[in-house]
C-alpha cells in the first residue's frame, strides 16, 4: 500500500557563510505519525542547509513506493528541480555549480522517490515551516556541531579545480 508522506524542510545560517543547521519534519497523514530530525554545522551556507535537509530527509525513506511531497522555503531548491535546472547541470558536468557534492547526491534520490515539491514561503506562519526554521536555527546554535567537510576545505583551498573552485 502507498502512502502519502509529507517532508517538510528549512535550513538555516548565522553568517553566510558560518555556523548552520537544518530541520526536518516528516509525517504521514494516514497514519497520524510524525518524526524531527536536525543537525548542526560549524561553517556551511544557507543553501547547503536547505539543500542537505531534502537529502537527509529522502535519504531517511525505507521504501521508493510512497506518494513523497517535499515542502520547502527554499526557492533554490524548488526551482533547480521544478525548473529542470539540474538535468542541464549534469550535462555539463556541474560545471561552475555551487554544490555540486549535494546536487550529485540528491539525484539519485529523485530518480528513486520522485518525489513532489512544494514551495511554501518562509516566516509566514506555515506551522511545520515554523517548527523546521527552530529545529536548523537551534542545530546551529548546538554545542555538537559536525563538520561539513567539502564546503570547508573548498573555503581552505583544498578543492582547486574541482567545478571551478579556485
Amino acid at each position: 500500500m502507498s502512502l502519502r508522506i509529507d517532508i517538510y524542510t528549512d535550513g538555516a545560517c548565522s553568517g553566510n557563510p558560518g555556523k548552520g543547521g537544518y530541520g526536518i519534519v516528516m509525517k504521514v497523514p494516514e497514519k497520524n505519525y510524525e518524526r524531527r530530525f536536525s543537525k548542526g554545522f560549524r561553517l556551511t551556507t544557507n543553501n547547503r542547509m536547505e539543500l542537505l535537509a531534502v537529502i537527509v530527509a529522502l535519504e531517511k525513506l525505507k521504501s521508493p513506493d510512497n506518494d513523497i511531497h517535499v515542502f520547502t522555503d527554499s526557492k533554490y531548491v524548488v526551482d533547480a528541480i521544478t525548473q529542470k535546472w539540474i538535468y542541464g547541470w549534469v550535462r555539463k558536468g556541474f560545471k561552475n555549480v555551487k554544490n555540486p557534492d549535494l546536487w550529485q547526491r540528491m539525484i539519485p534520490l529523485l530518480k528513486l522517490h520522485q518525489p513532489t515539491f512544494h514551495w511554501v514561503k518562509g516566516h509566514a506562519g506555515h506551522l511545520e515551516n515554523e517548527i523546521c526554521d527552530q529545529l536548523a536555527v537551534k542545530a546551529a546554535q548546538s554545542a555538537q556541531l559536525d563538520t561539513d567537510v567539502y564546503f570547508e576545505n573548498l573555503k581552505n583551498g583544498k578543492l582547486f579545480g574541482e567545478n571551478g573552485a579556485q
